[in-house]
């Protein structure tokens, strides 16, 4: 891996643990829908992790067609975060998570929430789990940069 992609993932890597909630964008029949999750990712940004009770609308998209983007920014509504603040969206494809994977990556998770645990252990909570194939990572106001996870 060359230090260029060392250094942009690890930018990601200190965006995402800085921030806790992201945007995400499912669809189904063609229109797109979009919700706050609470997220966590995993430590080489190959999966990104969130729960939601199966009775939601993205639950009901994400089944339907997994392929989502995840949205994460630092910015704080103010003029400046035009040209200061960093923008980066992931493209990957939505699914429960293993039965046999949920605990080890759950505990992932509830590090970075643990006032979700009660919610967690709802019997109609999913453990999501987005296998991320790349990121746009933008600041700057237009410099934009594609990072493939996978590469």
């Amino acid at each position: 891996m060359s230090d260029n992609k060392k250094e942009k993932l690890n930018n990601i890597s200190e965006l995402f643990e800085s921030q806790s909630l992201a945007v995400l964008s499912t669809q189904k029949n063609d229109q797109p829908y979009s919700s706050l999750v609470a997220f966590a990712a995993s430590s080489d940004l190959e999966s990104v992790y969130f729960l939601t009770p199966n009775t939601t609308r993205k639950y009901e998209n994400l089944i339907t067609n997994p392929k989502v983007t995840i949205l994460v920014n630092n910015s704080v509504n103010q003029a400046d975060d035009i040209y200061n603040a960093i923008s980066v969206t992931g493209i990957g494809t939505a699914a429960v998570a293993a039965a046999s994977d949920r605990t080890q990556l759950l505990n992932v998770y509830l590090k970075k929430h643990p006032h979700l645990k009660g919610f967690s252990k709802a019997p109609t909570t999913a453990f999501i789990c987005v296998s991320m194939k790349r990121y746009f990572m933008v600041n700057q106001f237009q410099n934009v940069v594609e990072i493939q996870v996978n590469s």
